[in-house]
C-alpha cells in the first residue's frame, strides 16, 4: 500500500487503525489521549504561520507549505481516530453541523462580516 492508496476518509480511518492494531497502540489511543495529541497537533499547525503577516501566509515557500501540509495530515489522522474509536461518521458530522451553522449564520445576516451569531440575530 502506497500513500496514494487512500481515496476516502473510511479507507483513510481504516489504514489508520491498522497503522494502530499493527504496533500495539490501542492501549494509548484513548478518547483522551487521541484528544490531548490532536491539539498539540493543530498547535504545531500554528507554528508555520506564527509572525507572517496575512499577506505573507496566503503565499508560503515551498518549505512553509510542506510544513502546514505535515501538520495537517498529522491533525486529520488523529481526528479520523479519534471519530473512529468513538463511532463518529465525520462526514455526516460534518453535514450536520454546516446546516445547524446555516441557521445560525443566515446569509442576510453574517454576509461580509465575521461577527458571532449571537451578535446579529437581536438586530
Amino acid at each position: 500500500m502506497t500513500a496514494h492508496d487512500i481515496d476516502s476518509l473510511d479507507t483513510l480511518r481504516r489504514r489508520v487503525r491498522e497503522f494502530a492494531e499493527a504496533r500495539a497502540w490501542q492501549r494509548y489511543h484513548t478518547p483522551k489521549n487521541l484528544v490531548m495529541a490532536l491539539v498539540v497537533e493543530a498547535a504545531e499547525l500554528v507554528e508555520p504561520f506564527q509572525w507572517l503577516t496575512p499577506e505573507e501566509s496566503s503565499g508560503l515557500s515551498p518549505a512553509q507549505h510542506e510544513a502546514v501540509r505535515q501538520e495537517i495530515a498529522d491533525v486529520l489522522i488523529y481526528l479520523t481516530r479519534l471519530a473512529d474509536l468513538l463511532g463518529i461518521d465525520l462526514l455526516q458530522a460534518a453535514g450536520d453541523k454546516l446546516a445547524i451553522n446555516a441557521r445560525k449564520y443566515p446569509v442576510d445576516q453574517a454576509h461580509g462580516n465575521a461577527r458571532k451569531y449571537s451578535e446579529f440575530q437581536n438586530d
